[in-house]
């Protein structure tokens, strides 16, 4: 329903009818058609319209909206905001009224003033535009909100070739440009009309036009300040704790693809999240992450199967504003494949690919703690302990032999030793890393991910290291027993990794200190035993990944059993490949996401899963069943809201009608015998969506 269907039904309730949207996206703009619209001036009685600002006075909000319905008066000026209040109600009483406040910043704004609104239940409205969803949520009487959406590229063009030739077509020699200018707008309006109103004006020739098109970041701040000071207003109050997290996304180049299970690594690897309270750093990190949505700052690309944002990105005019603030900060640098000018300060070094140079210059510099790499094509010569220790080996004879002048020289050589040391936190490569006969001296490093065929067994002397991510192909790689001593790893997602087991690792007595109690993260790892032993070392795991293939070893041998004593395990992965059916399945309470691959399934290892009390997402891939037909018996699945079934060899499915009442969405993909979809199924109340692909249904 559009907005003004909202304002005009027939509900006689006062209602409030919330905007919400990113700055320049046109919530303004849409409330003043809307305002303007001769059928809304003939609906309402009475209307009125109040701007505000990020530090509103109450007392003027009431003056504009009582000058905007014309019956301000001079006295009014003088009055109390308690008067005040009483003067307007009074003359709102008994209309049917339509307001408008534009632009609100605060949930403590509609505390201030909502007392001010009569309900006389004739149908009158307050239309509210705001950045800030938790605003609109705190307001809002009248579900769901009305989120501002991006122009499609020809509702643009409509819009930007109004903006630049009125009532006139475009030359034909223009519109194929102009349509690559509203292209590279990216639906943002703000930016249309911006570079609209500038070509309106301006000489109207293809070389002027290619020009803007290639430039329209640098037109957009550059040539009209009024792009950079909408946008650096959202900036600019932002509370100082989200400043710098609001800056970091400048980091990624243009149009990426951010991972938000990443970016929450990289920033407790950076060192910026501070504790509060009993929360672990990665929740405090997702809620400030999750308060930037709110804001709109940051845009929801795609949503994970359990409702949780999986990647983000930010318009490419709010990336520009992020790149100049953090600049200005000496936040971080963003660099091309020309490397790091001398003498650069910057701390945080991000190297893009959005450059016309290519050269095979390699970046060093024992100045950077951050180096996030995001061009495949360029290698990186990660700073390395300088050679002094050589040097101070070879001078230290003469200090016995010629104390004077060493005896004076020898405390500055170690001074500068220590200033040279390797000081890199943060190391993310896209390309290929070979890793140098120096890994072992990166000491402050706590974030790696890269593109590498092997990890030298040195890197468990890495002990502040927390995340390591490596990408590569399918081969199995064989981690050294030390990683078990590496206490402070939170993150490892390894594709095929195998690891050691763990009992030899120290002796008897101390065998506690290998616990690795910060973990919460290990995937993906082959024929993991998940003895009592291992068990007992990763006591935090929440996800979990395992890939079973193994022939020769029976399935009781890996004690699958004992993942019932994992009790913050919130997502399980398993794969199995050689195994006909499961046995001694036995899952933690805590699990909210299961995912099994191959290995057969008994109706009573269905009963199992049906029985996790948590559980929300399930996806069955490639999973035989036995006798082919699931029976799902009363008050299964409880707080399933997903459900996949990928390449189920299954016939027939039974429901009963208490099974699956939080069920949101199904898929079905590749299920060829399968050929109905239950009734229970299809009347369940919280149901969403059924998508099927390639199935007999």
């Amino acid at each position: 329903m559009d907005i003004k269907a909202r304002l005009v039904r027939e509900s006689s309730e006062l209602e409030i009818v919330s905007m919400v949207g990113m700055s320049g996206i046109g919530k303004t703009t849409l409330a003043k058609q809307v305002y303007h619209d001769s059928f809304i001036v003939h609906h309402f009685d009475t209307r009125a319209w109040a701007t505000l600002s990020h530090d509103y006075n109450v007392q003027e909000i009431l003056l504009s909206l009582l000058n905007s319905m014309g019956v301000l008066t001079s006295n009014m000026h003088e009055m109390t905001s308690e008067l005040l209040k009483e003067r307007f109600y009074t003359n709102l009483n008994y209309q049917r009224y339509l307001i408008v406040l534009d632009d609100v910043w605060d949930t403590k704004f509609w505390d201030d003033v909502k007392q001010v609104f009569p309900n006389d239940k004739n149908g009158s409205r307050i239309m509210m535009t705001t950045r800030l969803e938790n605003v609109a949520n705190y307001a809002n009487s009248c579900p769901p909100l009305h989120r501002m959406r991006f122009l499609s590229d020809s509702e643009g063009w409509i819009l930007f070739r109004e903006k630049v030739f009125g009532n006139y077509c475009c030359p034909l020699n223009l519109k194929e440009i102009g349509e690559k200018i509203v292209q590279r707008c990216q639906g943002l309006p703000l930016a249309i009309v911006l570079i609209g109103g500038l070509l309106s004006k301006a000489t109207r020739t293809e070389h002027y036009w290619e020009y803007i098109a290639e430039n329209i970041s640098l037109v957009s701040t550059s040539i009209d300040e009024q792009c950079s000071n909408i946008l650096s207003f959202s900036y600019k109050h932002l509370p100082s704790h989200l400043k710098w997290y609001f800056l970091y996304m400048g980091i990624f180049p243009e149009d990426y693809n951010i991972r938000v299970s990443k970016l929450v690594k990289l920033w407790v690897g950076e060192g910026i999240v501070k504790p509060v309270g009993s929360k672990s750093l990665e929740d405090v990190a997702e809620d400030y992450f999750l308060d930037l949505v709110e804001r709109n700052l940051i845009l929801i690309h795609e949503k994970r199967s359990n409702g949780k944002i999986k990647t983000c990105r930010i318009h490419d005019l709010v990336r520009d504003l992020c790149v100049r603030e953090a600049q200005k900060e000496k936040f971080y640098h963003v660099t091309n494949r020309s490397g790091i000018q001398e003498g650069n300060s910057m701390l945080r070094v991000s190297i893009h690919r959005n450059t016309k140079s290519r050269n095979d210059k390699t970046l060093s510099s024992p100045q950077v703690r951050s180096l996030l790499n995001f061009d495949r094509e360029v290698p990186i010569s990660v700073p390395k302990k300088s050679n002094m220790r050589f040097l101070l080996l070879l001078l230290f004879p003469f200090l016995f032999l010629f104390p004077f002048p060493f005896q004076f020289l020898f405390p500055f050589l170690f001074l500068f030793r220590k200033g040279q040391n390797m000081v890199l936190r943060v190391l993310h490569q896209e390309g290929r890393l070979e890793f140098p006969n120096e890994v072992a001296e990166w000491v402050d490093l706590r974030y790696l991910d890269c593109n590498s065929m092997h990890i030298p067994s040195s890197i468990s002397k890495l002990q502040n290291l927390q995340t390591i991510i490596l990408r590569r192909d399918m081969r199995p790689l064989y981690l050294s027993l030390d990683i078990w001593k590496m206490s402070q790893l939170r993150h490892v997602l390894l594709e095929y990794v195998i690891l050691p087991y763990p009992s030899s690792v120290g002796t008897e007595g101390d065998r506690s200190v290998f616990i690795l109690e910060n973990l919460q993260t290990l995937s993906l790892v082959m024929n993991f035993r998940c003895t009592e032993e291992v068990i007992k070392r990763i006591p935090n795991i929440k996800k979990l990944g395992i890939h079973y293939k193994d022939e020769e070893m029976d399935l009781e041998y890996y004690c699958l059993n004992n993942l019932v004593h994992l009790h913050k395990l919130e997502s399980l992965k398993l794969t199995y490949f050689g195994f006909s059916f499961l046995i001694n399945l036995s899952f933690p309470t805590s699990l909210k996401k299961l995912t099994l691959v191959e290995g057969g399934l008994s109706l009573e290892d269905m009963s199992i899963v049906g029985s996790l009390p948590n559980l929300q997402v399930l996806k069955l891939r490639r999973t035989p069943f036995f006798r082919r037909e699931w029976i799902t018996n009363a008050g299964e699945f409880f707080q399933l809201k997903y459900l996949l079934l990928q390449s189920i060899a299954l016939k027939g499915w039974r429901v009963d009608p208490t099974s699956f009442p939080s069920l949101e969405c199904l898929v079905l993909k590749d299920c060829y015998d399968f050929v109905e979809i239950p009734d229970e199924i299809r009347e369940i109340p919280t149901l969403r969506s059924i998508e099927i692909y390639e199935c007999g249904v």
